[in-house]
């Protein structure tokens, strides 16, 4: 897709994302697979949930233990109380709460449903958690596409969680 002389392209030949994972080489496999090359100025696009996967940001559900705090808002919520604490270790405040909803301001400073959390595309009864330091991980993708691939590229880490308001 190209507009105003910006062109889109998904990248092709991704395989699933497992713990672990070197995204800049996966990324460098792709283009290889696909013929397509890196040059310099263009913008890689991760989705959060790529970069959480490859950083070992999965939680199994039965290794969660709630506190109280979290099974009494659980209670409010008609929410899992152990996803409820995980809500609360990644938040810093909660700002709203009603039946199946609970709006925190994320450690990272964000303001979002569920901290975040994610349940699609994992195992069941796993969890994905926001990366760390999103900033930290474009850093290290960027610089590792650079030293592999001799090219600058810009690497931007992003996704649709910020729609909290939605409901």
């Amino acid at each position: 897709m190209t507009t105003d002389g910006l062109l889109l392209r998904p990248l092709r030949g991704v395989p699933a994302i497992k713990e672990g994972a070197d995204l800049a080489q996966e990324t460098l496999d792709a283009l290889d697979r696909t013929g397509e090359r890196l040059g310099a100025g263009d913008v890689l696009v991760y989705a959060q949930k790529i970069v959480s996967k490859a950083e070992g940001r999965g939680v199994a559900l039965n290794s969660v233990c709630p506190s109280a705090r979290a099974i009494a808002l659980a209670e409010q919520t008609g929410k899992d109380a152990r996803l409820v604490e995980l809500i609360l270790r990644e938040s810093t405040d909660v700002l709203r709460q009603r039946e199946g909803l609970l709006i925190v301001r994320h450690r990272l400073g964000l303001k979002l449903a569920n901290a975040g959390i994610d349940a699609s595309n994992v195992d069941a009864g796993h969890v994905l958690l926001l990366p760390l330091d999103p900033d930290a991980s474009a850093a290290r993708i960027r610089g590792d596409l650079r030293t592999r691939a001799g090219v600058d590229v810009g690497v931007l880490i992003i996704d649709s969680i910020g729609r909290p308001w939605r409901m």
